[in-house]
This record gives structure tokens, sequence and C-alpha cells, in this order.
């Protein structure tokens, strides 16, 4: 049976070609949220540059008919903007008139009872969802790019008897522990990995650091996901390896470390007072930090060296429309980007550019993004068949103690 679907923004925003991710059914956008999409259009970084996007999506459809009589989609749906006349209002007392979400509702409303097809409002707030339900509207996440964490492989296995492993059960790049001993699984054979793994004076602390490492050192794997809670040493064994192909080996000509600036009040940093390294640095200095460690245990002056270019820090929104070949990126808190987001930066990637996204998915700070959604998630998920990348959970803490059952606890 064929639905409508109708869309909040926030999905246009997640990801504005959601409309085509709906297989034959009925696309409805209210004409309040393209009035939201035009508000949204005029900001900095991502918020306006999906917009945008989304904005630009609808053009390419009016090329084809008029959107308020329906265009059909070349999936076999068709997308419809509606606009209510004053007389077709739903006569809601609660439903203000200049707050939007409540718009949506009466909208939903209105085709609920004017169509035939069952109607699902889809939306990536809660709050909204719950309000649907509450007056007896069926609401659903945007789910097309959703993965489910707690399925996603750690990226390794145990086995007693290595002989015994079915290859075909396999994942490329996926480790095994067979009782002390290390293998990585190339896509057709188990290679046996030796113990000794170093990288810029660092070794790795634990089982999961170690197979980490040894898919950060490993020129053949392009894209690496680690996922760890804070302190499971993530960013420091990254950096490491980083520093070790870039300046050790000199097999990439230089390293970026990039992430998401999740800015208050949803400003670009632009706003900020300062230069531009001065409103970097508060968002940046778990990366210093990582740094100065670093170069202290190899002995190096790190202002003298970071005159050198070869390490460049940068916020995510400035990496964006780059075409980045022989270049070792870094991108952290991943876990705040979109899956759209994701994709934007990976299709980035240049000839010899190895690309490392690391995170905590349940440390999010971006809105209608939750542990499932987001873009890390999405990306180790959709890659984990891939023989160009490995993906590792990174469980024990190694910071100390005490952030280790902060972690856990809080």
């Amino acid at each position: 049976m064929l639905k409508n679907f109708v869309l909040d923004t926030n999905v246009l925003i997640h990801d504005p070609e959601s409309i085509y991710s709906f297989e034959d059914n009925a696309v409805i956008i209210p004409l309040p949220v393209l009035e939201e999409l035009d508000n949204l259009k005029r900001h900095t970084g991502s918020l306006g540059k999906y917009a945008r996007q989304a904005i630009r999506e609808f053009d390419k459809l009016r090329q084809k008919g008029k959107l308020s009589e329906g265009v059909k989609l070349e999936n076999g749906g068709l997308l419809k903007v509606i606009h209510l006349k004053k007389n077709e209002h739903e006569n809601i007392d609660f439903l203000f008139e200049k707050y939007i979400d409540n718009w949506i509702l009466v909208y939903t409303l209105h085709i609920m009872k004017n169509s035939k097809e069952p109607t699902y409002l889809v939306s990536k707030d809660i709050n909204l969802r719950v309000k649907a339900d509450a007056l007896g509207i069926p609401a659903q996440d945007y789910l097309t790019d959703r993965s489910e964490l707690a399925t996603l492989n750690p990226g390794y296995f145990e086995f007693r008897n290595v002989d015994m492993v079915d290859k075909e059960m396999l994942y490329p790049n996926i480790y095994i522990d067979s009782i002390g001993t290390y293998y990585r699984f190339n896509g057709r054979d188990l290679l046996q990995i030796s113990k000794k793994i170093e990288a810029w004076n660092v070794k790795p602390r634990n089982r999961e650091q170690f197979f980490a490492m040894d898919a950060l050192l490993n020129d053949d794997i392009k894209l690496v996901s680690l996922i760890g809670i804070a302190g499971t040493g993530k960013t420091f064994i990254t950096l490491a390896c980083a520093l070790q192909k870039a300046v050790t080996e000199q097999k990439y000509e230089k390293i970026v470390i990039a992430r998401p600036l999740v800015a208050m009040g949803g400003k670009d940093i632009g706003y900020l007072p300062g230069s531009y390294e001065e409103k970097m640095k508060p968002w940046m200095s778990p990366i210093y930090d990582n740094l100065e460690y670093l170069f202290r245990l190899s002995n190096v002056n790190m202002k003298e060296f970071m005159k050198k270019g070869i390490i460049e820090i940068e916020a995510l929104t400035y990496i964006r429309g780059r075409s980045i070949p022989d270049q070792f990126i870094i991108i952290d808190e991943a876990q705040n980007l979109t899956p759209h987001e994701i994709k934007t930066v990976l299709t980035r990637a240049g000839e010899n550019t190895k690309i490392v996204l690391l995170g905590d998915p349940y440390q999010i700070d971006t809105p209608y993004l939750d542990k499932d959604s987001n873009g890390l998630v999405y990306a180790a998920s959709r890659f984990l068949e891939s023989n160009l990348s490995a993906h590792i959970v990174l469980k024990k803490g190694e910071r100390s103690m005490l952030a280790t059952e902060a972690a856990n606890l809080l």
C-alpha cells in the first residue's frame, strides 16, 4: 500500500537528498518547511550549506512539473509541496501560528484527514515525534542512513584454534586473537602479525591498541575508524602513527587534523574575536596536548617543528571542497558529523591519502544525531566489507583508573 511521508526540516538538513529515500511513496513537504530552509540558507557552515542543497533539489524537480500538483521521482515516488488555505487550518488551540513545528503538525493532520493513504510524519526531533503521537499522528525517525552501533563488529574475534576459522565469515582487515597470537585477514589469507610494533616512540598498551596501530601503519588500508570512550588512547596512537608515516617514513606530505566545530549558539567561528589560531585553540586543545606529549617523548621542539608546515590543524569546515592527495587526515570527534557530512569528507580524498575517523558515539553534541545515526558509525558500518578499510573498537581506558571509571559510570 502506498503511503504519505511528511518531512520535517531537520530531515532535509540531515540529508538533502532524503526526498529520494521513500521508494514509490508520496513525499510531502509543508510550505513552512521551505520557509524554514529559506531562513537557514544564510547560515555559514554545514547548516546553511545543506539548506541550500535541499533547495536546489526542489528547484531541479520544479523543472519537471508543478510542485503543488506533485512531481514524479525516478524511483516511482511523488514529491509534493502543499500550502493550506486559511479555512483549511485545523482548529487546535495550542498550535501557535509562529511556531513552525506546530505548523508541520497542522499540515500532517490535514493530510491524514483528507487522504486515503496512511500518513507518517518523519522527523529527527524526538520531542516533535512525541507531540505527534499525542495528537494521534504516526511519527518516525529518518532511518535510511541509520546503523546499529550494538551490532557493529568490534573489528576482531577470539579463536582458540586459528585453523578452525571459517574465512567465508570474515570481513577484510578484521583481526584474530588466537590465545595471544594475532592475525589479520587480508581478504584471502590470515596473516600472522609480529608483536613488535612501535610508532614515534609509542607502543600499544593493550590488544585493541595493537590492532589499531597495525591498521594505522598499513599503507594498503586507506580508511580506519576507531571508536572508544575517552581515555582509550585513540587520538594519541593515531597522532603517533601519523608522525611515524609522514615524518619518519615520509609516506605522506602532510598531516591534516580536523574536528567538527559544534559552535556556540550554532554560529560559525567567524563571529568570534581574535585570529584564526586564537578562535581554534579551545576546540583543538586536546590535539595540542597529545602532540606536546609526543614531541617530548622524541625530544623534539614542538614550536620549531610546527613551523615546517607538516602538520595542519583545521576546522572541518575549511577542508570540505578540497581535493587532498598524499596526506594523512585525522577527523577527530567524527561522531558529531552526519552521514552526509562524512560522505562529503571521504569523497574528497585524493591519491595516496589515508583518512582516520575517531570518536565516541555515546558523546554526541550535535542536535538530531544519536549513537546509531551519526556519521562515524555510518561510515564504519558501510565500509565493513571493504578491502580499503579497518574498524576497531577500543574498550580499555589507558589514561588513568579515574578517567576510565568516570567514562564508565558517568
